[in-house]
């Protein structure tokens, strides 16, 4: 046991953010420099809806895999410095195969000469049960049921299990498909022997895990105002969460590392791929719309103590489901007539592959240049083409060939950007819900023992359960004149943005650094005015949510990127670009509301 542990705020370090992060992250947490006081827990976060995908496709390879295997190489370099300073390690590498990443974590200590406890969660996968379950999930945005046989089906766990497996002793939980936060909350609560039913403080640790979960995005990764860190030559340094007892925490990173806490790169993390206020994990509700933060000097950033309900009725699954295959390949079009160019190739192509509705779906997308332009790459269009089918060869040798003949027997300036490739298999997300109750027992795997985990209370609520939603230091708010752009001026003038992934949907979340502006965001920044902005929107459903705490509003574009990041067609699969081209757009006479 730590000799800090329940007596000072844990100190939890992320060191990934995702599957194919910096690999000496973990090294840097572990072995700060001069200035910077140890850490208690390491944790990373490996997994996303598409990495389950690629898990999937790795185990169909090697039975013995489904996990992510750089988590192993990290722990190559850092267990036993966390050994000798007591440092808990906690992840989500396990994905699909916990089981099989604890055995050769463990095979990797015995070479290493090094005794460590190893403990591994499972609990997730409801694939064996589908027969039985699948009737009765229900997709979270439609509502519609399940009618395709999945190749994955994880239930997100919380942090009982990792808090249950650290009070067994252990060094290392290896986790399957929790939610991030939860590789925040499990700790925090082991640390400060948390209870079910303490809403506040779990509700601060799911704010700072999602703080922390992408790594360097909260230390001026992907940053509308990356002119604020002082030296850009130098790697991101990774975040540091210190929770205290009440569930506030502090936000920070080592001394001498690169990158900037402040509250602006720590409001762009908690508008990061969110829905509404109401944050929804499966041990508490943590209302966004309760967050305040403070600057308290240099690279620390305070999160005020966060109003928590209880969880939802609810689990979320994730579910991916073979799509079939894909290929694409882009056409350049070089000077004037670019649209004339792109139909006639597009009705030669499909013309050698037997006519579109060969294809189960074909997305075809001109993006035009200007033809006088002083380059010609300045000067090209390009035409992409993406293909689908269940037909591996028809999206494979057919449509790679048939785009090859056209070399010499079409368009003047014939050339590919990217030509096409092998048909390449690909995955859809269906995000659903199931009630909990049908989830199976979260069992923690602690040296050759087994024990059960009751990871849902009694007492989970729903839309209306009561909350009292007054902190008791929120200081009393006086109105503002609004103040903005002007007609002309671009909306990243006065405004942040961070943007991403959810299923199938995107989330665009628009803040500022003042209540001035975040007055005029709230009179202007209207459903209608960002159909307006955002010219690709069309008619999707787009939801909006104030966040006035965090001076911010987060918009939740329903369908953007179709069937989830695997399945997509879209420009930007993941819509990380999406809020740099919103701060990009001049503000206009017709984007202001109608009185």
């Amino acid at each position: 046991m730590s000799l800090g542990r329940g007596t000072r705020p844990v100190r939890i370090a992320n060191c990934s953010g995702f599957f194919g992060d910096r690999l000496s992250a973990a090294a840097e947490m572990v072995s700060p420099g001069a200035g910077s006081p140890p850490i208690d827990v390491l944790t990373g976060d490996w997994l996303a809806e598409l990495t389950m995908l690629i898990l999937h496709h790795q185990q169909q390879r090697n039975p013995d895999m489904g996990y992510a295997h750089t988590f192993l190489t990290q722990m190559e370099q850092v267990l036993g410095t966390c050994l000798d300073q007591g440092i808990k390690v906690v992840t989500n590498a396990g994905g699909l195969n916990p089981a099989g990443c604890a055995a050769r974590l463990h095979t990797i200590a015995r070479r290493l000469g090094l005794d460590v406890r190893i403990s591994y969660l499972e609990g997730d996968n409801l694939l064996p049960r589908m027969a039985e379950l699948g009737h009765q999930m229900r997709h979270l945005d439609s509502g519609a049921s399940l009618t395709a046989i999945p190749i994955t089906a994880n239930a997100y766990l919380g942090g009982w299990g990792i808090a249950a497996a650290l009070n067994r002793g252990a060094d290392v939980v290896i986790c399957p498909r929790v939610t991030d936060a939860s590789l925040v909350v499990g700790p925090a609560a082991w640390w400060w022997g948390w209870d079910l039913t303490d809403w506040g403080p779990l509700a601060g640790a799911v704010a700072a895990g999602h703080v922390i979960e992408c790594g360097t995005q909260a230390t001026g990764g992907n940053y509308s105002f990356y002119h604020e860190i002082p030296d850009r030559s130098r790697p991101l340094g990774f975040p540091i969460a210190e929770i205290r007892h009440d569930g506030s925490s502090i936000m920070t990173k080592h001394a001498d590392t690169g990158g900037i806490v402040n509250v602006g790169t720590v409001t762009a993390q908690l508008l990061y791929e969110i829905d509404g206020p109401r944050y929804l994990n499966p041990d508490v509700v943590s209302h966004f719309d309760t967050i305040r933060l403070s600057q308290l000097g240099a690279d620390r950033v305070e999160i005020h103590p966060v109003i928590g309900s209880p969880p939802p009725r609810t689990t979320k699954v994730c579910v991916n489901i073979d799509g079939g295959f894909r290929n694409q390949a882009t056409f350049m079009m070089v000077g004037a007539g670019q649209a004339d160019k792109a139909a006639w190739a597009t009705q030669a192509l499909f013309q050698r592959l037997g006519g579109v509705e060969q294809f189960d779906e074909v997305a075809i997308r001109l993006v035009e240049a200007p033809s006088d332009a002083a380059q010609q790459e300045a000067a090209t269009g390009r035409l992409h083409i993406t293909v689908k089918s269940s037909d591996e060869r028809l999206v494979g040798r057919s449509f790679r060939s048939a785009v090859t003949e056209l070399a010499l027997a079409n368009y003047p300036g014939f050339f590919v950007g990217s030509p096409p490739s092998d048909a390449r298999p690909f995955g859809i997300f269906w995000p659903a819900l199931i009630a909990n109750e049908l989830v199976y027992p979260l069992v923690v795997h602690h040296d050759g023992s087994t024990e059960p985990v009751d990871r849902y209370h009694p007492s989970a609520g729903d839309d209306r359960t009561p909350v009292d939603r007054t902190p008791v230091d929120r200081p009393v708010e006086l109105p503002v004149v609004a103040a903005g752009p002007l007609i002309g001026e671009t909306l990243g003038t006065y405004f942040g943005a961070r943007s991403g992934d959810k299923g199938g949907n995107a989330n665009l979340g628009v803040w500022s650094a003042d209540d001035a502006g975040y007055a005029w965001l709230e009179q202007n920044l209207s459903v209608d005015a960002v159909r307006r902005l955002l010219g690709d929107v069309g008619q999707l459903d787009i939801r909006r949510y104030l966040l006035p705490s965090l001076r911010a509003i987060n918009l939740v574009i329903i369908g953007y990127l179709g069937e989830g990041v695997a399945s997509t067609t879209a420009f930007d699969a993941q819509a990380k670009g999406l809020g740099e081209f919103f701060r990009s757009r001049a503000w206009s006479l017709g984007d202001r509301p109608v009185d």
